[in-house]
């Protein structure tokens, strides 16, 4: 409320002035009593009559125009956004405006439309500015971020190219994000082969985008040939080893199917050595137990929580220690293993590193600030 009486100041002040002016021009005329009504309304705490009537003793020029455009903007941010596009409509359909005024009109009525959901018509007025050099960058940014709500995948990666060329801003990293999105179209028709072609697309885009390596893993690996697939998930350390968490399960598991044990045992020991990881230290758990028995894996548990303690550890070795007839099973037990549930349970597996923004699942596009590729899987006790 307050907001909108500071704004509304000099809109009474710009009234009274052009009432002023005008008598001092010969006209006449004096302060007009929509003019004295208009500050009884504010006054009075009565904003938004106060609005009503300043509008319409304003004239509608080069030096008032900046005002209007500000009330619109306050409209929309208090939630009015039909009364924000009506005085924005007023603005444009103005023949006195000049030409950046009222692309500054247009900026704004499309930002109405995009509030209420009209999602057409500010991709229509978008569009229309792109022509403009003055807003060609704000209307692209726009339209991009309409088109990933429209899931438009294809006029988001066009439109990706066209900020490209505008900003000299390299988009690939986006642009591989939007092939990937399209790949999943494809394959949810059945179009795996196309998939495939789009995902080879976003590596080509940006040779670093860890998404496409894991969905091609994926196809391929569910054809069957999983020699190819253990090359497109192991091709994920390379790209961005953040995400081998994503992968070691699926890695192993091609290696198991390949008959190549020893070497997923390998593999899994340099990967720990090398990035360390919970998930890893787990996969690489469950093997030697397997292969060597509850003791030795409890041993090996021992060691690499005594390096880096997390929760998700813990609770792993009580249960070896559990199935262990030998072991000193503290009292309580079933009450920890409890507790260490629930305490996993309440906490985030992702987190976004551009708005911190928190997650039991993996996002490729934060849902908080819309920024792609920026949810990684959380470090520390009670993550990785």
């Amino acid at each position: 409320m307050y907001e909108l009486l500071w704004l509304l100041l000099p809109v009474a002040a710009a009234s009274g002035w052009y009432a002023a002016r005008r008598s001092e021009a010969g006209s006449g005329r004096r302060l007009t009593p929509d003019y004295f009504r208009g500050l009884h309304y504010l006054l009075n705490d009565q904003p938004d009559r106060a609005i009503e009537v300043f509008i319409k003793v304003l004239e509608i020029d080069e030096e008032t125009a900046e005002t209007q455009l500000a009330l619109g903007n306050l409209y929309r941010r208090r939630g009015e956004v039909d009364r924000a596009i009506r005085l924005h409509q007023n603005l444009v359909a103005r023949p006195a405006l000049t030409d950046d005024l009222r692309l500054e009109a247009h900026l704004e009525l499309a930002q109405d439309y995009l509030s209420a959901g009209v999602l057409d018509r500010a991709e229509d007025i978008y569009r229309d500015l792109v022509g403009a050099k003055s807003h060609r960058v704000q209307a692209l940014r726009h339209l991009l971020d309409i088109y990933e709500q429209e899931k438009d995948w294809e006029q988001a990666r066009t439109t990706a190219m066209e900020l490209e060329g505008a900003t000299g801003s390299e988009q690939g990293a986006v642009i591989s994000q939007y092939l990937c999105e399209r790949a999943l179209q494809a394959l949810s028709v059945g179009r795996a082969e196309h998939a495939l072609e789009l995902l080879r697309g976003a590596r080509d885009a940006h040779w670093a985008c860890a998404r496409a390596s894991l969905h091609e893993g994926d196809i391929l690996s569910s054809r069957g040939d999983l020699d190819s697939a253990l090359a497109a998930y192991r091709r994920i350390e390379e790209q961005d080893a953040d995400y081998l968490p994503e992968v070691i399960g699926r890695i192993q598991k091609c290696y198991e199917g390949l008959g190549r044990r020893e070497a997923a045992h390998g593999y899994l020991k340099r990967v720990l050595d090398r990035y360390g990881g919970m998930t890893v230290m787990l996969a690489l758990a469950e093997m030697i137990r397997e292969e060597r028995g509850n003791s030795a894996a409890i041993h090996f548990m021992l060691d690499a929580l005594a390096k880096r303690p997390t929760v998700r550890g813990f609770d792993r070795l009580l249960e070896f220690a559990s199935d262990t007839a030998q072991a000193d099973v503290p009292d309580h037990f079933e009450a920890m293993k409890g507790l260490l549930a629930q305490l996993m349970n309440d906490r985030p597996v992702y987190q976004c590193r551009h708005c911190g923004f928190a997650a039991r699942s993996l996002h490729w596009q934060c849902p908080g600030c819309k920024h792609w590729n920026t949810v990684r899987p959380v470090r520390g006790v009670v993550g990785e």
